[in-house]
C-alpha cells in the first residue's frame, strides 16, 4: 500500500485552546451536541464539518478560509506523519492505550487492489461529504484503517521513542479519551513507516462513506494528484490495545417474554442466570463472563428481556446453523444469525424495517442495551459477544460484508487534530 506523509493543516495553539476546538466525527453529532460545540468556540471544527444554515458548504469554505487568513489553522513546514496514542478507561475497568498514525494512502477501488470495506454504506452522507470537500478542497476527518504487523514497528520502535517526548498535542475529548499527537517529520523514520506500509492490505474499520466520498472526487478531478490520496488513521490489528467493541440488538416492538423465549429455544440451547435485587450486579458480570466464555467455542450470545429476573445465554445449536442462509464466512457470524433466524424468520421483521432500526435498534453501549430493559424503554436486548478480528479479516477478503452496524472501534478519532488539504 502506497503511503505518503501530510502537507498538514493544524489549530495554531498559540490562538486557540485545542480542548474548544476538537471534535468527534460528524455522524456521531446530533443538533443538541452540535449547538453545545457551536458555543464552546467559534472555531470549533463542527462548523466546517457540520455547519448550519441553508448554505452550509459555502458557509464552511468561507470560514475554512477566514481561518487560515487568521492564522488561527496553519500549515507545518514539512511534510510529515502524525503518530497518536488514546488512553482510556473501558467500561470494567481496563486501561488501554490505542496507538496508530494519520497519513495519507494511495485511494483504490474496492476489489482491484489491498483496501477492503466490511461494511454497507448509504447515498445520503456521501452526497453531503462529498459537496463539503468539493467546496472546500480538504479532508476534516481521517479514515479508520487497520493493517497488520507483527514487527510492530510503530508501537515499539517508532512510537515508543516519540512517547519519550514532550506531545506536539495532548487533548481530553468529551468521552474523557486522552489523545496525545506526536510529528514525525524524520524523512529516515517516514522511509521505514512507507517500507513497512507498502506490501500490507488495508481493512476499512470506520469512515466507509468518507472513503467512498475519496474515490467520488478523484474521479471527478483526475486532473489533481493530491485528490489521489486520502487522509486516514492507521492501527495495528497486532496490538492488543486495538479493541473491536459489538453492537447491541433492542427490540422495542411490544413481544411476549415467553413467546420470545419459545422462538429462541427453537434454534438456541439456553442457560439461565437467576437474580435478585440485591445479586443482579454480580450475576450480571457472571452472565457477560459466561458468553465470552461459551463464544470462544460456538456461537453465543446473551438475552435479558423486561419484567424477567433472568438473564439467559443462548448456545446456537449445531443444526441451526445450517438453517441460515448466507456464505459459509457468513455464516460464523453471530449476527448474520441472529438476524436470520430469529429477527427476520422468527419476529417477523423485515429488511427495511431492519436498516431503518423500525422496532429494533442497534446500540453500542453496553450498559444502554441493559438500562433500556430496566427502565421500560424496550422488550429485550440481544447482548452481543466482542467481535473476533479474524471473522471481519474473513468477511472482507473473501468479498463480503458484514450486517448493517455490526463493529464499534472505539474511541473514534477527533476531527480537529489535523486536516489534509488537497493542495500542496
Amino acid at each position: 500500500m502506497e503511503i505518503k506523509p501530510l502537507n498538514v493543516i493544524v489549530y495554531n495553539q498559540d490562538k486557540v485552546n485545542i480542548e474548544d476546538v476538537v471534535a468527534p466525527p460528524y455522524d456521531v453529532i446530533d443538533s443538541n451536541y452540535q449547538n453545545e460545540l457551536y458555543e464552546r468556540s467559534d472555531y470549533n471544527i463542527v462548523r466546517l464539518i457540520l455547519a448550519k444554515g441553508e448554505n452550509r458548504y459555502e458557509d464552511a469554505k468561507n470560514d475554512f478560509n477566514k481561518w487560515l487568513e487568521e492564522k488561527v489553522l496553519t500549515q507545518l513546514d514539512k511534510p510529515c506523519i502524525l503518530y497518536i496514542v488514546q488512553k482510556y478507561t473501558t467500561e470494567k475497568g481496563k486501561k488501554v492505550e490505542r496507538k496508530g498514525f494519520i497519513a495519507r494512502n494511495k485511494i483504490e477501488k474496492f476489489g482491484e487492489g489491498k483496501i477492503f470495506p466490511h461494511e454497507f454504506t448509504m447515498g445520503g452522507p456521501k452526497a453531503d461529504r462529498l459537496k463539503l470537500v468539493s467546496a472546500c478542497k480538504a479532508f476534516f476527518s481521517q479514515i479508520f484503517m487497520v493493517y497488520s504487523d507483527s514487527t510492530m514497528l510503530m508501537e515499539n520502535d517508532i512510537g515508543k521513542k516519540l512517547s519519550e517526548t514532550k506531545p506536539f498535542i495532548d487533548v481530553k475529548d468529551d468521552k474523557d479519551v486522552q489523545n496525545l499527537v506526536w510529528v514525525i517529520d524524520d524523512e529516515n523514520d517516514i522511509k521505514r513507516i512507507q517500507d513497512m506500509m507498502n506490501d500490507k492490505t488495508l481493512l476499512i474499520a470506520d469512515g466507509h462513506h468518507r472513503y467512498e466520498t475519496s474515490m467520488n472526487y478523484s474521479n471527478e478531478h483526475p486532473e489533481n494528484e493530491e485528490a489521489k490520496y486520502v487522509m486516514s488513521y492507521f492501527t495495528n490489528l497486532d496490538d492488543e490495545n486495538l479493541i473491536v467493541y459489538p453492537t447491541h440488538r433492542i427490540i422495542t416492538r411490544q413481544i411476549e417474554p415467553y413467546v420470545l423465549l419459545e422462538s429462541v429455544k427453537k434454534h438456541y440451547d439456553i442457560e439461565e442466570f437467576i437474580f435478585d435485587s440485591y445479586t443482579k450486579e454480580k450475576v450480571k458480570e457472571d452472565f457477560l463472563a459466561k458468553i465470552e466464555e461459551e463464544n470462544q467455542k460456538q456461537i453465543t450470545m446473551g438475552l435479558y428481556m423486561k419484567n424477567v429476573n433472568k438473564f439467559y445465554v443462548l448456545k446456537l445449536k449445531p443444526e441451526a446453523q445450517n438453517l441460515v442462509e448466507a456464505p459459509e464466512v457468513l455464516k460464523k457470524l453471530d449476527l448474520t444469525v441472529l438476524h436470520e433466524l430469529i429477527i427476520t424468520k422468527e419476529l417477523g421483521y423485515t429488511k427495511e424495517e431492519q436498516m431503518a432500526q423500525d422496532g429494533i435498534k442497534y446500540i453500542k453501549q453496553e450498559a444502554e442495551a441493559f438500562d433500556m430493559i430496566d427502565l421500560g424503554k424496550a422488550e429485550a436486548s440481544f447482548i452481543m459477544a466482542y467481535p473476533k478480528m479474524q471473522d471481519i479479516r474473513d468477511i472482507s477478503s473473501a468479498g463480503y460484508k458484514m450486517p448493517q452496524k455490526s463493529t464499534y472501534f472505539y474511541p473514534k478519532l477527533l476531527s480537529g487534530l489535523a486536516i489534509n488539504p488537497l493542495w500542496k
